[in-house]
């Protein structure tokens, strides 16, 4: 049901979040399959768009930051309090340790990400952390405990991460299935503008 709902998010917004993972690189991403706004009239002429106007611009880039994140209002109002630059908000955001553990490939999504953390099969410099928030510094090393990785959930992860690249700010070994933040989140194509959404509680 999660998943489902996300989907229906990522056609009302007209993107794709890739909130499940390998599904949204596949032809059977829901965005690929029904180019169109959810519900009995969202294929209507065509599924075209109508142009938001400034407001509805900025309340779409903010919620592709809350939905892509997972963040409830509240750390929405959070994050953008003040005057931070656009880059400290998308540093926060991509330092967050299930985003990290989403991009280095040891989880197939951030929402598969925060379930791991949750349940504590994640160490970050060899101490447990179950909070999936938690903010990583250059130079931490995230970790999978050995008796987690007989777990169902993480079969077949070596194969798969043979197949991804991590982003050049994380390092990855693939045999002892361990991550590490080495330098500043970059170079990465946002699917948001962040510049939109500081307008928006700016308000």
């Amino acid at each position: 049901m999660v998943f489902r709902a996300t989907e229906k998010k990522e056609r009302s917004l007209g993107v794709k979040l890739f909130l499940k993972a390998f599904r949204c690189a596949s032809p059977k991403c829901a965005t690929i399959r029904r180019p169109y706004k959810p519900g009995v009239h969202g294929n209507k002429k065509g599924g075209r768009r109508k142009e938001p106007s400034e407001y509805g611009r900025q309340l779409q880039e903010k919620q592709k930051v809350q939905i892509t994140y997972g963040l409830n209002n509240r750390q929405m109002r959070r994050l953008f309090r003040g005057k931070k630059q656009t880059e400290a908000i998308l540093e926060l955001l991509e330092k967050r340790l299930d985003n990290v553990l989403f991009r280095s490939g040891l989880a197939d999504s951030r929402i598969i990400a925060r379930q791991l953390i949750n349940h504590g099969h994640f160490a970050v410099n060899d101490r447990k952390v179950t909070i999936p928030s938690y903010l990583l510094r250059i130079g931490d090393k995230i970790g999978l405990y050995a008796n987690s990785r007989k777990l169902k959930v993480f079969e077949g992860l070596e194969l798969k991460l043979k197949k991804n690249e991590p982003p050049k700010w994380l390092k990855l070994d693939k045999e002892k299935l361990i991550g590490e933040l080495i330098d500043k989140p970059h170079e990465e194509n946002w699917p948001f503008d962040l510049n939109l959404v500081a307008e928006y509680y700016s308000r």
